[in-house]
């Protein structure tokens, strides 16, 4: 079986040339989640080694229809750093990445630590602010083929994280689980979407997860961006085209490259 030192080294320089991989899964079936999520660790670790800083999570595989679709009955997490978040307003380098695609999400900003157990009524309680976003996704893997263990030691997929101009605490929204999303290719809807589209409520998403870790012994510190799994189908996006992502309530992003 591949080491995880070793998938994490191909996933390095994957991602540093910009060269597509085989999935690990491929050539080694017996590649686990436990592996998998070791890997996914020293992979984030050589970005901190950098002078990044750990800034949250991500979650992915949110959706039934996802998890379906690879087999699997739960979501996956990944790390967010301090170099994947962009700017308001940037344009997206394109030149740094393989094959973006993009997804709406909604994101939780935790104004203290929030460990497991705990619910969507702690998650709330627990977060400061809520944003819409969009996550660019960039697997490292040739035509986004992989399998449950490819994509936890690929770090969910990141890439990186656009967070729209406005923020609302729980408490001034309505119900989260119905705030609505409109994605845009070059100004054609291509997704409309609601909260409920992760897990129910997006804060269920952020409970699995303080839950998750609680099992490592681990917990989400005050201060972390959560972003809580993609609301539609991810697009790609290609020079000179863009996406935008119109949240109720929200604001809006638009990402061009």
């Amino acid at each position: 079986m591949i080491t995880p030192r070793q998938a994490a080294g191909e996933l390095i320089v994957a991602e540093r040339e910009r060269k597509e991989i085989a999935p690990f899964t491929d050539a080694h079936p017996d590649f686990d989640a436990d592996a998998a999520y070791e890997a996914q660790r020293l992979f984030v670790q050589s970005k901190l080694d950098t002078g990044q800083t750990l800034a949250g999570a991500k979650l992915g595989l949110t959706s039934r229809a996802k998890q379906q679709d690879m087999g699997v009955s739960e979501p996956l997490y990944g790390r967010v750093t301090s170099g994947m978040i962009a700017s308001y307003g940037e344009a997206l380098d394109i030149e740094a990445l393989i094959h973006p695609r993009l997804e709406p999400e909604i994101a939780f900003l935790l104004a203290r630590d929030l460990a497991g157990p705990t619910t969507v009524t702690g998650v709330l309680a627990a977060t400061e602010a809520v944003f819409g976003a969009v996550d660019v996704l960039d697997s490292r893997f040739r035509d986004f083929r992989f399998r449950l263990p490819d994509v936890v030691a690929d770090n969910a997929s990141a890439g990186r994280f656009f967070l729209g101009p406005r923020t609302c605490r729980p408490g001034e929204l309505e119900d989260l689980r119905l705030l609505g999303c409109v994605l845009r290719c070059d100004g054609d809807v291509t997704h409309t979407a609601a909260g409920a589209a992760v897990m129910g409520h997006p804060a269920a998403s952020v409970a699995w997860l303080a839950n998750r870790l609680a099992q490592r012994g681990e917990h989400l510190p005050a201060g972390s961006l959560v972003f809580s799994g993609g609301l539609t189908a991810s697009v790609p996006i290609r020079p000179g085209h863009a996406v935008t992502a119109e949240f109720e309530d929200l604001g809006t992003i638009e990402v061009f490259a």
